[in-house]
């Protein structure tokens, strides 16, 4: 994995980015790219720009909001980053 810091996010790439932060003052933004949509609430937003990859936008407030699920979710992008489910 690489990790691609620039002016105002930071980037996780394997073959492809599939995930960003933006450091926030009081919170985390970030996304995700997903092969799939996932309705949850924690996703406030969701924009498909392929049929087998869809950008998921997040908010983080502090890290007792990750968890198994949202951790299984950053698992699913990096194998979207490597091009497996293609």
């Amino acid at each position: 994995m690489t990790v691609l810091p620039e002016k105002s996010r930071i980037a996780l790439q394997v073959r492809m980015s599939f995930a960003a932060l933006m450091p926030r003052r009081r919170w985390l933004n970030g996304h995700l790219v997903l092969d799939r949509e996932v309705r949850n609430d924690r996703f406030r937003s969701r924009h498909a720009f392929s049929l087998r990859n869809v950008v998921h936008t997040f908010r983080l407030h502090g890290p007792d909001e990750e968890d198994a699920e949202s951790t299984g979710w950053l698992a699913e992008a990096y194998r979207v980053g490597e091009q497996r489910h293609l």
